[in-house]
This record gives structure tokens, sequence and C-alpha cells, in this order.
């Protein structure tokens, strides 16, 4: 190579070299310092339901080398578990982690950003909020509310929960006094029962002092840590108003709309990895933990075809009910129901069919 050209290349790769070395600090400027709180809707003994809230703060903090940071605060540190939309509303927090239908007063179309009774399971949910539409409706609703709103998981399937005495019939429903969360006390309330919302760390204590003859959480992985077989030994299956149950991530809406836009993938992308994170988290643990259960004392037991069809006939009642006289609650409701009628022609034809031959395989080894 003669000389000149080999000077040439010199100064163009030099060229580079300033060319980074400029960029380097301009790329940090676009990456402001921003510390945010979190409130969470639950506890710190639930360790997946507060873990997957930790899972998010760290991964936006390694994707954005800390320079965003986001403090969390479990149930009650701030504001109330139940309380954390209003908080986020207000502008108290930046955002928050919870499951939307504990708004379902608010408007009874906040029960379809979880899950309504005999709806969705964790997959068809996902399907319809990423793919059916799910995802602009949702968001239009908690716009309302001054938020901007990130599904973050599922539960999965939940368990139909613990009851003092054996529940065989209708009748034995009637007058029981049953925590159970959302829209769903509604429609058991039309089944004779008094639904009671409270928030998790509050739900042992009224167990144990007589407040509630019954309650709901979410799966064996839960209960266990709640102890609720301790006072409680009926566990009954399956839990028909949650066949899956989505997380939240809520955010103020002016905080999000003033976030830099790689700010927002950041965390759009840390609320993902979280909700995959503690669906695949209770699917791990509940096995164990329901073997653990048994153990201990837990008699199961599968609701009878009785109750499980009145409940049914109760769902489909309420939902004409709020139906016709909530246009919000009639668009979601028409939007899942025209879904799940696809999603489960699909369905029966392989997952439901693969299933049950495992499950009967399996029963026999």
């Amino acid at each position: 190579m003669k000389r000149r050209q080999f000077l040439k290349l010199g100064a163009a790769a030099g060229a580079g070299l300033g060319a980074t070395a400029v960029a380097a600090p301009a790329i940090a400027q676009s990456m402001p310092e921003i510390k945010w709180r979190l409130a969470s809707s639950f506890p710190k003994v639930l360790d997946t339901l507060h873990g997957a809230a930790d899972f998010l703060v760290k991964r936006v903090a390694e994707m954005t080398d800390n320079r965003f940071q986001i403090q969390l605060f479990a149930a009650g540190e701030i504001v109330p578990g139940l309380q954390v939309l209003d908080a986020v509303q207000a502008g108290t927090v930046e955002m928050s982690f919870t499951t939307g239908y504990y708004n379902w007063g608010k408007d009874t179309a906040f029960a379809f950003s979880t899950g309504i009774p005999f709806g969705l399971n964790a997959r068809m949910g996902e399907a319809w909020y990423q793919h059916g539409g799910g995802l602009q409706l949702i968001e239009e609703l908690f716009a309302r509310y001054n938020t901007h709103v990130i599904k973050m998981g599922d539960t999965g399937g939940q368990m139909g929960g613990w009851f003092r005495k054996e529940i065989t019939s209708v009748d034995d429903l009637k007058g029981l006094k049953f925590r159970i969360g959302g829209f769903a006390g509604k429609i058991i309330s039309k089944l004779g029962v008094i639904p009671q919302q409270i928030a998790a760390g509050d739900v042992y204590p009224a167990l144990e002092k007589g407040t509630l003859d019954a309650v709901e959480w979410i799966a064996p992985a839960d209960d266990e840590k709640f102890g609720f077989v301790k006072i409680a030994k009926y566990y009954y299956y399956p839990g028909w108003w949650e066949g899956g149950a989505s997380g939240h991530c809520i955010i103020n809406l002016a905080k999000w709309n003033d976030l830099p836009k790689h700010y927002k993938a950041v965390v759009t992308a840390a609320a993902h990895e979280a909700g995959s994170w503690f669906l695949s988290k209770y699917d791990y643990s509940n096995p164990a933990a329901l073997k653990r259960l048994i153990s201990q004392g837990a008699i199961l037991r599968g609701f009878s075809p009785e109750i499980l069809n009145a409940a049914y006939k109760a769902t489909n009642e309420a939902c004409a009910e709020e139906a016709a006289k909530n246009p919000n609650f009639k668009k979601l409701y028409d939007s899942v129901r025209a879904f799940r009628k696809d999603a489960y022609q699909w369905w029966q034809v392989n997952e439901l069919s693969f299933d049950t031959y495992q499950v009967r395989m399996e029963t026999r080894t």
C-alpha cells in the first residue's frame, strides 16, 4: 500500500474513533436519571406475586445501566393493596403492580382486565389481549382513569378456595361469608353467598377470627404460605371465576407520556418478562405445594355439577344485566365471548385431548 493511501485510511479511522467518542456521551445524555416508586397490591410473603414486581424493577435497572430506578413498596407500605389505582391516578406514586378487577366497583368493565368467571384460561387470555383486540380495549379503559396499563403475566387456573365445611349443593353456599375478588362476588351472591373483597394481608386474620367462613386466593403455592389449611380443611376446585387471572403494571398517564421512547420500551419489555416469570413460577411451584397441603390435612374436593351449573347460569345472567346498562362492559363482553367460542373449538380438538390422555396415562403409573 502506498504511503499516501495509508495516511488517508488512518485519517478516516481516526475520524471514526472521534465520532464514537462524541456519540457515547450523547447516548448517555439521552438516558436521563429517573427515580420512581411502585406500590404493589401484594404483601412480601407472596414471593411469586411480590417477586414479579421485584423482577420488574431489577430488569428496568439492568437495561438502563441503573439510570432508571424504581423503588418497590409492598401492600400497605404506602397505600393499602386495594387502593393502588387511586394512588397512581392521583400521582402519589408513579406506578403499581396489581390486578385490574380490584377496581370493578369503579366500572364493572375492569373485570375483563383480569378475567371474568367462565372466561378465558391463561393462554387464551394472552392471545385475546395480544391479537384479539384486548390490548386496545383494556388500554382505553385504564386511560379513562389517567393511567397506562401493561399486562404483566397471569396466575394460570386458580383453585376454588378453602371452606370450613363440606359444600355439596347450592344450599350449602347460602349465607357463607366468602372472601372472593372482583366481579365474581356479584355473581356468587346470586347463589346466596355473602361476598367479601379483602386484600391479601387481611385474609388469614379474617378467617381465623370467624369473620369469614371461606376464602379463595390463587393456588397451592400461595395458599400454603397463608396457612389456610390450619383453619379450613376443605379445599375446592376449580376456581371457575378465574380460569386465568392477569396481573397489571399500571403507570400514571402523564408520567408515562413524559418517558423517553426507549424507556417506555424498557418498561414494557421488563413487564412482559416479569409476567412470563411469575406464570412459570406458579406452574412450577403448585404441584409440590398441593402435595404438602394434602399431607397437612387438606381435603381435596371438586365442586359438584349442580354448583358449577348454577354458577354458570348466574354468570350469564349477571353479565347480560351489566352489558345492558354499561356500554364499556358490553364492548368487552362481546369481544371475549366471540373469542372464547372460537378458542375452545380449537382447544377441544388438540390441547384438551392431549392433556386428557396424558393425565389418564400418568394416573396409571
